[in-house]
């Protein structure tokens, strides 16, 4: 009976580190989306759904695992899991990346090496388990349709993607006139940023949605090759906050002013950050927040450059 109930009370701590596990990644979900965009193996709208996806299934492999049904499937499928993220960790040292791995959101923050020791202890742990038997209840089927359900309706509606909620915000903050008189502002009027294609980002220093879209744009500049000299970052902050975003933002240094006059900036983009704004000979093409940025629409317009 004791090792027995070991084994179980094993079985279902493991369930407990796949559920609070996803459940972190929810609750940093725009940072993993980030993460899993970051690689690109999948476009940005892609991500969103990958990323979901993937806590997912950790959460029916968690409460698959803790309600003792389907043993087998349950561990093969904890298995291959746990090995895929292994592989792709790997592929993260073999590019020489020490990010956080977001496995457990941003409550605790492992780099790769850190993160395959933690998987290797995992699976070391599920060998313990694998002769264990499944529970023969008369309704395993239903609950492990109750469990898929659940965990997809559950995640989804918690965050859903920013591609699906955008249609209804489309997050139109800024007052073009003032924006456009603003141009022609010191700093501003020996930026040329009149003249040709333009991504003008209106950032302040401490906002976490503001260092999220710098990455985003980041990422999809080095993807895709867009001129770097054609992106400037205006920000609401000082030289020491400035410097801070580009650490913690993991953006390149793109060029970045400081914007003196606070209060017609916060007016320009109706006190809404971030404001990401596409220029070309002067004329807003288009803005986004963080939530509505394009990856095709940017595409689109830096290749007809």
């Amino acid at each position: 009976m004791a090792p027995s109930f070991a084994k179980s009370a094993l079985k279902v701590l493991l369930g407990l580190v796949f559920v609070v596990s996803a459940v972190l990644k929810v609750v940093d979900m725009d940072k993993f989306e980030i993460y899993v965009y970051s690689y690109h193996f999948f476009s940005l709208n892609a991500s969103f759904f990958v990323a979901r996806m993937a806590i997912v299934l950790e959460l029916v492999l968690g409460f698959g695992l803790i309600s003792h049904c389907f043993h087998k499937l349950m561990w093969w499928g904890s298995m291959a899991m746990l090995g895929g993220y292994t592989l792709l960790l790997m592929y993260a040292l073999v590019m020489g990346r020490t990010d956080s791995c977001h496995c457990f959101g941003d409550f605790l923050q492992l780099d790769p090496k850190q993160s395959l020791i933690k998987n290797g202890v995992l699976m070391l742990l599920f060998l313990l388990i694998y002769r264990m038997e499944s529970w023969k209840t008369p309704f395993r089927w239903l609950i492990l349709c109750l469990i898929i359900m659940a965990s997809t309706i559950g995640v989804f509606v918690a965050s859903p993607p920013d591609n699906l909620t955008s249609n209804f915000d489309p997050e139109q903050n800024l007052q073009t006139e003032l924006f456009d008189a603003m141009l022609d502002d010191a700093p501003l009027n020996s930026l040329h940023l009149r003249e040709g294609k333009q991504v003008v980002c209106v950032f302040s220093t401490g906002c976490d949605y503001c260092q999220m879209a710098a990455r985003k744009l980041s990422l999809m500049q080095q993807f895709y090759g867009f001129p770097a000299d054609r992106i400037t970052y205006i920000f609401m902050g000082n030289e020491e906050g400035m410097a801070k975003f580009y650490d913690q933002s993991e953006s390149v240094p793109y060029r970045g002013v400081l914007y003196p006059d606070v209060v017609r900036l916060l007016k320009a983009i109706n006190g809404k950050f971030p404001v990401i704004v596409l220029l070309d000979n002067g004329q807003v093409v288009r803005e986004y927040g963080f939530r509505n940025m394009d990856e095709a629409e940017i595409m689109a317009f830096f290749n007809a450059l």
